[in-house]
């Protein structure tokens, strides 16, 4: 028997119990959980309670409610993840599928502000993915992708040609779902080897945004650093 959750509001805290299953791995991207009268009756609470656990998380991203089918754990898939993540649109508002072109896979020791943004101690080893992002053969975005050696210790070389949209391989591949993300945005200068692949003159204005993608708890999986011309497009977050 499961334990039941004591504290209020009851809806919360089953959710708090279903998620750290999910996080535990017990409950896996594509898998559908037990029905609802079943875990009700594990729980110990009314079916109204849990469902209302299932909608909070359904509204998260984390689970999705299948009409006649049932409830599943949430999995990343190309569209999903490119859509939810990438929040630079065209001039006119329209979405964009931008094609990402690997520059440089390389292991490095990591600095004081790499480390404090994945959790590490400083020097430890990391695998930085240096990509450019173009649309239409337009380069719009340039990026460093740093994570952890210790965890994503293949990417340095496997696969050899890697995905266009990478939560998704880190999911399937590692076990590492990025449920969310924070981001801060400022604009700088372009320089060196930024300015060269996406075609402006040194110092050129362009938009930094430092990314920092978490798992369910808050960990942190990924680190972001983007640099984007934004003559053509814009950023734009639902808040």
């Amino acid at each position: 028997m499961t334990a039941r959750p004591i504290a209020q509001p009851l809806h919360r805290q089953l959710r708090d119990l279903m998620m750290a299953r999910i996080e535990a791995g017990e409950w896996s991207p594509g898998t559908f959980l037990p029905p609802e009268t079943r875990l009700a009756d594990d729980y110990g609470v009314a079916v109204g309670t849990l469902r209302k656990a299932l909608l909070d998380m359904a509204a998260e991203g984390v689970v999705q409610r299948r009409q006649g089918k049932g409830t599943v754990v949430a999995s990343h898939d190309s569209d999903a993840v490119l859509f939810r993540f990438f929040n630079l649109r065209a001039a006119d508002g329209s979405t964009l599928r931008p094609a990402s072109h690997v520059l440089s896979r390389e292991r490095l020791m990591c600095g004081a502000e790499d480390a404090a943004a994945l959790g590490l101690t400083e020097g430890a080893e990391v695998i930085r993915i240096t990509r450019l992002r173009d649309v239409g053969g337009a380069p719009i975005l340039y990026e460093h992708i740093v994570l952890d050696a210790a965890r994503f210790g293949m990417l340095d070389s496997q696969p050899e040609i890697l995905p266009n949209t990478l939560y998704q391989l880190y999911q399937m591949e590692y076990g590492a779902t990025v449920h969310r993300a924070r981001e801060t945005l400022r604009a700088v200068g372009a320089t060196g080897e930024c300015a060269r692949e996406l075609g402006v003159p040194e110092m050129t204005p362009v938009l930094h945004i430092r990314r920092i993608a978490q798992d369910y708890s808050g960990a942190p999986i990924e680190l972001r650093l983007s640099w984007v011309n934004t003559q053509s497009l814009h950023y734009e977050a639902v808040v």
